[in-house]
Parts: C-alpha cells; sequence; structure tokens
C-alpha cells in the first residue's frame, strides 16, 4: 500500500503529453468514464509507468482511484464531466461521499495522496488550472506497529522450502535474501544476475521506491543459499525458457522472470509452517528485518539508509515496535514490574 510518500515520488517535472507515448500499449479503458476521461486516465497511468517507473501494483491502485475520482466528476451536476472546471469544494465533496460510504482512514488516506499526484499531473499537462487538492487537510491515520517474526519463526519459514527441487532452492535464497537485506519483495522480483555482489555480499537496488538507486547488504547465510540457488536451480529452471536469455535472478517454472504473484505465492505455500498467529506477507521480512537490527543496537539512520527510506520518520516505527518488545521483557523479568 502506498502514501504520502509515493504522491511526491510522482511530482510531475516531466514535461510532454504521456497519453500516446507507446502506440503498443492499448488504452485503458473504463466503462464508466467517458472517451475524453478515458484518455486522461490513459495519460496519466503512462506518466506514471515511463517517467516515474512506478511499480506495477502502484500503477493499478492509482488507476482504481483515479478512475473513481474521474467517475464522481462525471456525475457531479456542477462539473458534468469537465474536469478544467474541477476546485476544493469538489475534491472535499468526493473525500466526504467516501467516508459516507464506511472507507476505512487508511483507505482515504492512500486516495488522497493518489488524487495529490493526479492533480499535480493534471495540471502540469492544462487538463485543470489550479491544483484543487491544495488545503485539503490530510487525513490522519491510526498508527499500527508493524508485525514481524521471532527468530525461531525466522527460521521455521526459511527451513520450509524443499531444497531438492530447483523451486525449493529458489525459494530458500529468495526468502534468505529478503530477510538478511530488508529489501522489498518488487526489489527482489526486479533484481537482475549483474546486480549481485556476492564477492562483497552487496546487491544493487537499481529502481527502489522513488527511482532510488541504493546498495543492500546481505549476511553469509543469503549468500550460501543464493549460490547454492545460482548454481544448481536457476539453470534447470532458466532450460524450460524456449525464448532469449532471462536476466533476473529469481525464475519462474518457465525460466522467466518470477513475478510479484508468484512471490505471494511462495509465501502462502509456506506461511503455516512457520506461525500460526500471522498470515506471513513478503513484506513482513522487511519488517522482521528493521526490527530485529535495532533490537540488537543497530543505529536508527544506519536502519533508514538499509531499508531505503527518504525520510527518518518513516523508519522510526520501528522504534515503537522495539520499544513495546522492550518493556514485555522487563515486565516478565523484573520480580517487582507488577507488584501493587
Amino acid at each position: 500500500m502506498f502514501g504520502e510518500e509515493d504522491a511526491h515520488a510522482l511530482d510531475p517535472g516531466v514535461e510532454g503529453d504521456f497519453s500516446h507515448t507507446l502506440p503498443q500499449d492499448p488504452p485503458v479503458i473504463d466503462a464508466g468514464l467517458s472517451p475524453a476521461l478515458n484518455d486522461v486516465l490513459h495519460g496519466f497511468l503512462q506518466f506514471c509507468r515511463l517517467a516515474k517507473n512506478a511499480a506495477a501494483h502502484t500503477v493499478r491502485a492509482y488507476r482504481a482511484d483515479i478512475a473513481q475520482f474521474l467517475g464522481f466528476v462525471q456525475v457531479h451536476p456542477e462539473l458534468q464531466g469537465n474536469l478544467i472546471q474541477v476546485e476544493r469544494a469538489h475534491v472535499r465533496a468526493f473525500l466526504t461521499e467516501l467516508q459516507q460510504g464506511h472507507y476505512a482512514r487508511t483507505s482515504l488516506a492512500r486516495k488522497l495522496a493518489a488524487l495529490r499526484a493526479f492533480c499535480a499531473w493534471a495540471k502540469s499537462q492544462g487538463y485543470i488550472q489550479g491544483d484543487p487538492t491544495v488545503g485539503v487537510i490530510t487525513i490522519k491515520q491510526e498508527e499500527r506497529i508493524p508485525q514481524f517474526l521471532r527468530l525461531r519463526e525466522v527460521e521455521a519459514l526459511l527451513n520450509a522450502p524443499d531444497t531438492g527441487t530447483p523451486e525449493g532452492l529458489r525459494d530458500r535464497a529468495l526468502m534468505e535474501l529478503l530477510y538478511a537485506s530488508g529489501i522489498r519483495a518488487g526489489e527482489a522480483q526486479a533484481l537482475n544476475l549483474e546486480d549481485l555482489d556476492l564477492e562483497n555480499e552487496e546487491v544493487r537496488i537499481r529502481h527502489g521506491k522513488g527511482d532510488r538507486e541504493r546498495i543492500a547488504l546481505m549476511g553469509r547465510a543469503a549468500v550460501i543459499a543464493l549460490r547454492d540457488y545460482l548454481a544448481n536451480g536457476r539453470p534447470l529452471l532458466a532450460s524450460h525458457n524456449d525464448g532469449p536469455p532471462d536476466p533476473a535472478v529469481f525464475l519462474n517454472k518457465f525460466g522467466r522472470r518470477l513475478s510479484d504473484r508468484g512471490i505471494r505465492r511462495t509465501f502462502d505455500k509456506y506461511f503455516r509452517e512457520a506461525s500460526d498467529r500471522l498470515k506471513i506477507t513478503p513484506h513482513i521480512l522487511r519488517h522482521t528485518f528493521a526490527t530485529h537490527l535495532l533490537d540488537n543496537g543497530a543505529d536508527l539512520r544506519a536502519v533508514q539508509e538499509l531499508l531505503g527510506h527518504a525520510h527518518l520518520v518513516t523508519t522510526q516505527i520501528y522504534t515503537h515496535v522495539s520499544a513495546e518488545r522492550m518493556r514485555t521483557v522487563y515486565e516478565q523479568a523484573h520480580p517487582r514490574a507488577n507488584e501493587e
């Protein structure tokens, strides 16, 4: 899920109309929208994907959220599909309508972040005269402490794959890498062989969130698992590809790049063997990576760099996790902690 940071990442600093940048791309068609509004939606999504290199799941989320807003513009009696007449009052009316539809705060905040990005782009393209989201108060979300795995649960998860098969070697290497480096699942999915430096125990992230490049570190266990997979698993998977060789690190059974959905299925396959208290997703290993580092005395700034966070405040949520855990340990261990 994305929020304000994604909206800032999609700053429309690239000139030009992206509505028809790639003729081979089919235009976005939403049955509820007029052809004109469909063109606007298609142009914005092309901008996100081509100019800002937004992740596929981010583009899908933007498509749903902006199509919903454009549908509101189309049926609003004052607007009747005329985007250039949209003002701040209309944005507030749209958000009010969503609130009455009992959307969660997280969903409302996400939709507003998407709308801010869209309006900034639409203004740069001349679809609107001013940005109607300026002055709209950001929706405060309930603070949620990230879930993370205990060490024994991590070990159970990492030991779950059958390393006697190419897929099992791949899954073990993937999960070892995610836990060792803290990189996002989408970043692992995008890795090419040239991005790995196993000698120096490093991995280059070329297109992180906000299109930022960075170097992530990995431990010896991840390097061993990757070497095993690259030597004994990946060649067998690659042999099933009848086309040009795929440079991706992680391949599917057809010898092509493993998809985001394929990575999620990997975790769905193994999570019950690791924990009966959490539903494990790829992102939970990122939370676990950060929490375990801080629990063992890592500097917050260092964790920020390792995670690739643009702002320290994004990393600080993990200090709440460690503080809660510290209090639990204190209350369990100190003989007078709970005396009245």
